[in-house]
């Protein structure tokens, strides 16, 4: 379980494809090292969010971590674009103990969206995103949706479009800030719609309890 709140932007240091799945190596932060006691070190087994999707340790080095991310995971997420030198957003699982600043993240992607518009309002930036119809119905306005592991508020809803406001912050810490129109970006919408739909949408009575 994630909160949508991105500890910092990371830098992918190797990829190295295997048949159907990729090796993918990006550098630590220096905020997440084990000196940081803010947080039990990382080790092999732990799950970490890059760009929203939850990847489990598969080697940790002081500098590295490295996880593995296979078929179904990149036929939904952007991860299979990534290359060495790219940019991504890094958090770690929520500690039991931990402050839930965001929303309830699962690290679990539905689709992938392109970026359809990016317009500047002041130190504001207003970006749009284009989704399948059938996720789109999952978001509502003021509701909350992680785009590239970041925890936003829904402005608006459309057919197969919905909207974002991004504060200076958030552009100058997450590579949402270079996002430009086309560039595709992971969503997962919030888990509370996904029930919501699921029982409004099928005929549950005859179900077992």
């Amino acid at each position: 379980m994630f909160t949508g709140l991105v500890e910092g932007c990371s830098t992918v240091s190797g990829i190295r494809p295997d048949e159907s799945s990729i090796r993918l190596a990006v550098d630590v932060l220096e905020v997440m090292r084990p000196t940081n006691d803010d947080h039990p070190p990382t080790q092999t087994g732990d799950s970490v969010a890059i760009n929203g999707c939850c990847l489990t340790v598969v080697a940790v080095d002081q500098h590295r971590w490295t996880f593995e991310a296979g078929r179904e995971t990149l036929s939904k997420t952007n991860l299979g674009d990534l290359r060495p030198g790219h940019r991504v957003n890094l958090e770690r699982s929520l500690a039991v103990d931990g402050r839930l600043g965001g929303h309830f993240v699962q690290g679990h992607i539905d689709c992938v969206a392109h970026v359809d518009r990016v317009e500047r309002d002041g130190q504001w930036v207003d970006m749009s995103f284009r989704l399948p119809v059938e996720f789109a119905r999952l978001l509502v306005p003021k509701g909350s949706v992680a785009v590239d592991g970041v925890s936003l508020t829904v402005v608006y809803v459309d057919r197969d479009r919905f909207g974002v406001a991004l504060i200076p912050h958030t552009l100058e810490s997450t590579t949402l800030g270079a996002r430009r129109t086309g560039d595709v970006v992971n969503v997962e919408t919030d888990i509370l719609g996904k029930y919501v739909h699921r029982f409004l949408t099928e005929d549950l009575r005859d179900r077992p309890a």
